[in-house]
């Protein structure tokens, strides 16, 4: 059956009104309209669909299915390995090579491409599956009455108009419009960021009530926490809320962290000069005579030279290493740049609950006419725990009767001993037993009296009665606990009098506030009316407490330069008083959702900078914030735990989901997943991602002055050196090239990935996305310590061949022994270079004493296993057949690492020559 065309508040919406082709039809809002209009709308009955309508409109609106999200195929992410211009540039040297004759080199270079190739691929082979966890979420069987009878349906067998039945502990498969409640609450934390389970009635609200004040409408994805109900269904697939929002994450942009920006910046302008030089090199080999075959080998092999093979693999290994670092901080980074990123993030936008909060129910204060009293140290965690802690407070009289009150009218219950017992319930009702318990009663043996009548909680009446005989048996007394807006209406004035300056004070202060009253009588169902004896008991506050490391570590974050902006779905109030709580201040008042959906993109850009707390923001709300900041510049971290984040937590430049509380959907849609959900954990994972940035400079400063050596050797024989029977004579061999870059890299940079962090890390400003991996102060030292690496290299070669007894000016070609000898000098000399210039480059502008010099072991280690291998290299048979390298004798070796030494003391200078600038420029300011 098609629904009919509604004319009452209406409005044309995409959803059950569709069918699977898209059309849309005139239809009502489901939460503005009574349930017999919906009924109408749909063409539906409250006993249900028959058999044959059910499998008419599953044909017609398709299945209760969200479509899965198909990761690329291994083939796909193996090919995208080789898209990167250094490959690019290794695979055509490695393919001339080849074709030139020359086996071991081309077959050399082929396995650096495939091997960097390989770690890539196994870093990036992930299947899409955000969308397949938002696709679980709505996967369980319901229970709708089909032909006259309830009976188990498959969750993506649900049709709109079908009738469903829904229990406590049922995950919600369809948006359901409530056609029956009693006590019906929900737990919609996933979808709105609401701490609290939210009371469902089948009472219409307003049309343009938020997601979160939807009351008549139980949302595909949320739990039912507490009572029983009737739903019909409205929407399903992919135009529920949870379709809605599977929507939005194809919307969000996949956005490239800060370090794959500018690492392919810089892949890309290293290849380009150094094909423009190898052209060059071509053409002067061509002029000096050289035959085409060896000019072209010539420009190969200072390409082979100058390009840093190493490179991918330094970025992989100082990004796994982070990875391990921050997993011990109980951070889990699922993407690699991620570590770097959230080390140059200046903006942490924040989910509050459970995040900066302790994700607890806590009673924090309790009034009565006699007085007030003050809670401190015991809270109820929605994961089932209560929390003993701390020293009972002592209450009697008035307040006593308060806190016996709130256990008579309450329907949850402690289960089980020791430092930690289960609430079976709802989280208020956890947090008011323990309030009793620390008052010093017990809550079991109050029970023990003889209930007389119950009416749940429910959101039409907003408040919940319990009848209960008295002590002794003789008499019995209701006691009721709800909105004090709805409570304080009924009681003597003066008591609402005396209540409501405390309310007004509690609810300023972001608490939420429960009224306490007591008639005389059993009846429950009682109206509520002036003059029926309904006497005020109290008010009783609660919170979900800030975590008291967070004030710490949100400081640290202002000192650093990061700003932190706090996003919930919470109240204003109650966001204001957090984030005024935990030093999140900003220079503008709290920002709700309906406002930002008021203001333009080039408003809301204005706006987003000076405000710091956002406040019942939908999915949307927090994707568009999360574009403001970043079309400001800035690089935004997002933090969540629910569907509502997923998202937003995309879009971001690095999404951080919480692994205890949080949604698989936002934990798939994320680059890291906090163990502890602590915002604290946050602070030390940006600390790590600097230090990790910090390493990888290190390391790119320690490998690019060996590349730029080796370069200038290759330019400087094509220049100056002797071709001899139409052969060039080159001081290293392109083989031997890459048996330094590789090696060096593995041994000597890999130990600078672990290395210890540089003082004042965390009072640094946040660094700028825009700036260059390679600062004009490392391109100045590559330079120089480059210049000063093929000086040395060419050196010890040509005194090498001189002091075989060969010339290279007498236009015969060395001896082949001498030859193999002096160039195996020359890379030795270049390995202890390199071991030199590592111990240096531990701190690039500081003396390596302030980081300490046995803080990193690991460079020891990795030195030790560079001189092995290069022993290797010099005096094993196979390696000398391979690399064409020949053996040393002990006053070489010790002239290859004096050579080498040469680096310290040049370098040393600098360093001291830039500290006195410094200095002299912080007292000229």
């Amino acid at each position: 059956m098609a629904g009919r065309p509604f004319k009452a508040a209406d409005r044309t919406i995409p959803g059950a009104g569709s069918d699977r082709r898209g059309e849309s039809v005139r239809r009502p809002s489901w939460h503005g309209s009574d349930g017999a209009t919906v009924l109408e709308a749909l063409g539906a009955r409250s006993d249900g669909l028959t058999g044959d309508e059910a499998a008419e409109r599953l044909r017609r609106y398709g299945p209760n299915e969200i479509p899965q999200e198909r990761g690329a195929s291994w083939p796909v992410v193996m090919v995208r390995q080789f898209h990167d211009p250094l490959i690019y540039a290794l695979g055509v040297s490695a393919v001339v090579a080849l074709a030139l004759g020359r086996v071991a080199d081309g077959a050399v270079v082929l396995a650096v491409v495939v091997i960097n190739a390989l770690i890539g691929f196994v870093q990036e082979f992930r299947a899409g599956r955000a969308i397949q966890a938002l696709a679980q979420l709505v996967s369980q069987p319901a229970t709708a009455r089909r032909d006259g009878i309830w009976t188990p349906v498959p969750a993506e067998q649900l049709v709109p108009g079908d009738v469903v039945e829904v229990t406590p502990g049922d995950r919600v498969n369809a948006d359901l419009r409530v056609l029956e409640g009693l006590g019906l609450r929900a737990d919609e934390s996933a979808l709105t960021g609401e701490s609290v389970p939210v009371g469902k009635s089948p009472r219409a609200v307003a049309v343009e009530a938020e997601l979160s004040d939807r009351s008549s409408v139980l949302h595909a994805g949320t739990l039912v926490s507490a009572g029983t109900g009737r739903g019909l269904v409205v929407d399903t697939g992919t135009h529920t809320e949870l379709g809605r929002i599977s929507g939005l994450m194809h919307v969000a942009e996949d956005t490239r962290t800060p370090l794959t920006r500018t690492i392919a910046r810089l892949g890309t302008t290293i290849t380009w000069v150094i094909g423009a030089v190898a052209l060059v090199l071509l053409g002067i080999a061509l002029a000096r005579g050289y035959p085409v075959a060896d000019a072209a080998l010539a420009a190969i092999t200072l390409a082979v030279a100058a390009i840093p093979e190493g490179l991918p693999a330094i970025v992989t290994i100082a990004l796994a290493v982070g990875v391990r670092r921050m997993a011990a901080r109980r951070a889990i980074v699922r993407e690699l740049p991620a570590v770097e990123t959230l080390g140059s993030t200046g903006v942490v936008c924040t989910d509050k609950t459970g995040t900066l909060t302790r994700n607890e129910m806590v009673v924090r204060r309790v009034w009565s006419p006699a007085g007030e009293v003050t809670f401190e140290g015991v809270g109820y965690a929605p994961q089932g725990r209560v929390l003993r802690g701390g020293a009972p407070t002592s209450v009697d009289g008035a307040l006593a009767e308060l806190l016996e009150a709130v256990v008579l009218a309450n329907e949850g219950r402690l289960e089980g001993d020791g430092e930690y017992r289960h609430v079976i319930g709802d989280p208020t009702d956890g947090a008011l037993l323990v309030a009793a318990g620390r008052g010093g009663l017990s809550p079991v043996a109050m029970r023990a009296r003889t209930r007389r009548g119950l009416l749940p909680f429910d959101s039409e009446h907003q408040y919940m009665a319990a009848a209960y005989e008295s002590v002794t048996g003789q008499g019995v007394a209701t006691y009721l606990k709800g909105a004090p807006e709805v409570l304080l209406a009924h009681v003597p004035a003066g008591q609402s009098t005396a209540a409501r300056p405390v309310l007004e004070r509690w609810t300023g202060d972001g608490l939420r506030v429960l009224a306490v009253a007591r008639r005389e009588g059993d009846d429950v169902d009682a109206e509520l009316g002036d003059g029926d004896g309904l006497r005020l008991l109290g008010l009783v506050a609660m919170i979900d407490p800030p975590r008291a490391e967070v004030v710490e570590a949100i400081a640290a974050c202002h000192t650093a330069g990061v700003d932190v902006k706090m996003i919930t779905g919470d109240h204003p109030a109650t966001a204001t008083a957090i984030g005024r709580e935990l030093g999140i201040v900003g220079t503008s008042p709290a920002l709700t959702g309906p406002e930002i959906a008021q203001l333009s993109d080039d408003e809301l850009g204005r706006r987003v900078g000076s405000t710091a707390v956002f406040a019942r923001v939908s999915p949307e709300h927090k994707l568009r914030l999360v574009r403001a900041l970043q079309r400001g510049g800035a690089v935004t971290a997002m933090t969540g735990d629910g569907v509502n984040d997923a998202p937003a937590l995309r879009q971001a430049d690095i999404g951080v989901a919480m692994g205890a509380a949080g949604t698989e959907v936002a934990k798939e849609a994320a680059d890291i997943v906090l163990g502890d959900d602590n915002f604290a954990t946050i602070r030390a994972a940006i600390e790590e991602g600097r230090r990790v940035y910090d390493n990888l400079v290190k390391a790119l400063a320690f490998a690019l002055p060996t590349n730029v050596g080796e370069g200038l050797v290759i330019l400087v024989a094509v220049l100056a050196f002797p071709i001899v029977g139409g052969e060039p004579v080159l001081p290293i061999e392109p083989v031997q090239i890459l048996w330094l870059n590789l090696v060096a890299a593995v041994t000597l940079a890999l130990p600078l990935a672990v290395e210890a962090k540089e003082p004042g890390l965390m009072r640094r400003p946040a660094r700028d996305p825009r700036e260059p991996l390679l600062s004009r102060f490392v391109v100045a030292r590559t330079v120089y310590v480059g210049i000063l690496m093929s000086a040395v290299a060419i050196a010890l070669f040509v005194g090498a061949t001189v002091a075989g007894g060969e010339s290279l000016v007498d236009g015969e070609r060395p001896d082949a022994g001498v030859l193999a000898e002096a160039q195996t000098l020359a890379v030795t000399a270049l390995a202890f270079f390199q071991i030199f210039y590592l111990l240096i480059c531990r701190t690039l502008k500081q003396p390596v004493r302030d980081i300490g010099w046995w803080s990193n072991p690991q460079v020891f280690v990795g030195i030790g296993t560079l001189l092995v291998l290069q022993a290797g290299f010099v005096h094993l048979p196979f390696m000398q057949d391979l690399f064409r390298s020949a053996s040393l004798d002990p006053a070489q070796w010790v002239l290859a690492a004096l050579a080498g030494a040469v680096v310290v003391p040049v370098v040393l200078v600098e360093k001291a020559v830039r500290r006195r600038g410094r200095r002299v420029l912080a007292r000229s300011w």
